[in-house]
């Protein structure tokens, strides 16, 4: 089969052996395939999320048709339309873990839409929900939200009755497009009186709830931007991972603060994330009201320049290669 792997000097597209599923895999036929930011880091060499070195096939999340399932596998056979993520999602074929792969929800999505959720999804959930405790009529910050996994996160806490939903982009543009999808306010984090905006709209105490995908220079203002008792969930550091971080404001507003990752949880962790998530969200997804914008297609082979988009961060939702 054909698949994107990294070579010597960045992706490569090559032919690889097809892989086959063991009893508690599922080995789909790709029809597309979603990038995400850390697919610029994999390309580079850096290895993520368990996807190894050279010669390993890039990607992350994918949609298609399940061609075999293993003999724990239930719930899937051959022929559904299905959509995961997990290692290997640039090519051809891939197989996934069960607790990675499910149905893709309705007959009217298309193989494009699909592939752009699995990992929003799962992401957001485990961080709006499970690690960040939103209760209905609480507030919650999205920090950098107009990513396609900042959307979804969006979509979830309105879906779950947060009473106010702020997100946060430095692209004029892209803020005001993100009301479309549940962002009640939008603040600019370049501004100076970005705080000072989230404290007025939440009668001068701070949002409930902050899911944080920038950090960096950010994360001291963002505990002041938190609640008295608040949580900061630490999703990503797009912003960097190191910079200063005022522990008096952390401890007198006494800020739950959570750091979550896909990298180091076990393969049973990430079944109960998928789980949840689905328990939770799968009405809503059935019935059509959690979607990403497709921003832009590639053809499968056009991987070089998809990247290139990513990295120049001139898109708005999900980029997708279609096979």
């Amino acid at each position: 089969m054909k698949a994107h792997i990294l070579g010597d000097n960045g992706p490569l597209l090559a032919d690889v052996a097809t892989p086959a599923p063991g009893p508690d895999d599922v080995l789909v036929r790709v029809r597309a395939c979603a990038l995400n930011r850390a697919d610029l880091a994999m390309a580079r060499g850096v290895i993520h999320g368990g996807a190894g070195g050279a010669g390993a096939v890039l990607g992350l999340e994918w949609s298609g048709e399940v061609v075999a399932v293993g003999a724990a596998v239930t719930g899937l056979k051959p022929g559904d339309r299905a959509m995961g993520s997990g290692a290997g999602a640039f090519a051809e074929y891939v197989i996934a873990d069960r607790g990675r792969v499910q149905p893709i929800p309705h007959a009217d999505m298309t193989f494009e839409q699909a592939a752009a959720l699995p990992v929003a999804l799962q992401t957001m959930h485990d961080a709006v929900v499970t690690h960040g405790e939103l209760k209905p009529g609480q507030s919650i910050l999205i920090l950098g939200a107009s990513s396609g996994v900042g959307l979804m996160g969006l979509q979830i806490a309105k879906a779950k009755g947060a009473a106010l939903v702020v997100g946060s982009s430095t692209n004029a543009e892209r803020r005001e497009r993100l009301s479309a999808f549940g962002a009640d306010l939008a603040v600019d984090t370049s501004d100076p009186k970005w705080v000072q905006q989230v404290r007025d709209a939440t009668k001068g105490e701070g949002v409930d709830v902050v899911v944080d995908q920038v950090t960096g220079s950010l994360a001291s203002q963002t505990l002041h931007a938190t609640k008295i008792l608040g949580r900061i969930v630490n999703v990503g550091r797009l912003g960097g991972n190191q910079a200063e971080f005022d522990f008096d404001i952390h401890a007198r507003r006494r800020i739950t603060f959570v750091g979550v990752t896909f990298r180091t949880r076990t393969r049973e962790e990430v079944r109960e994330i998928g789980r949840k998530m689905q328990a939770d969200l799968g009405p809503a997804l059935a019935a059509g009201k959690l979607s990403l914008p497709v921003s832009h297609t590639f053809p499968f082979a056009n991987l070089k320049p998809a990247l290139d988009l990513m990295a120049a961060n001139r898109h708005f939702g999900k980029i997708v290669l279609t096979l």
